[in-house]
């Protein structure tokens, strides 16, 4: 099943340094490089990504991304190997795996490092897609 390889290749990612833009496991991630970073284990290349902001007012690149990714929308609880994309604060949106029993894979930049964690409280889903 391919949501399982996903969320196995997430987990494999923690303790990756954190490096906004970043692509490479070896060099570090953000957050959407932990998306990627996961999603290569299904042959999936990602296209070239223009830099960017932690914070940002649209979610149009992420549904892009997505789209160019096969990812389709999904409503309901998530599942293993899940993409899912929380506002976290105010014009800040942050993309996570889906790992099973409630747990994500994220790059966490206070920590510099990729993690795996419970959803914070405080964060709501505003895009949850799946392969």
């Amino acid at each position: 099943m391919s949501g399982d390889r996903i969320a196995a290749a997430a987990a494999d990612l923690i303790g990756a340094r954190f490096k906004l833009n970043g692509r490479d496991p070896q060099t570090g991630l953000d957050c959407v490089g932990v998306v990627l970073a996961a999603l290569a284990v299904t042959g999936r290349t990602a296209p070239p990504l223009p830099p960017y902001s932690m914070r940002r007012t649209q979610l149009t690149p992420f549904d892009r991304l997505a789209t160019g990714q096969g990812l389709r929308a999904v409503d309901g609880r998530s599942e293993a190997g899940d993409v899912l994309v929380f506002r976290t604060g105010p014009a800040q949106w942050h993309a996570a795996i889906a790992l099973p029993c409630g747990q994500i894979v994220h790059a966490h930049a206070a920590l510099r490092r990729v993690v795996g964690s419970p959803v914070p409280p405080d964060w709501t889903i505003v895009r949850h897609w799946r392969l």
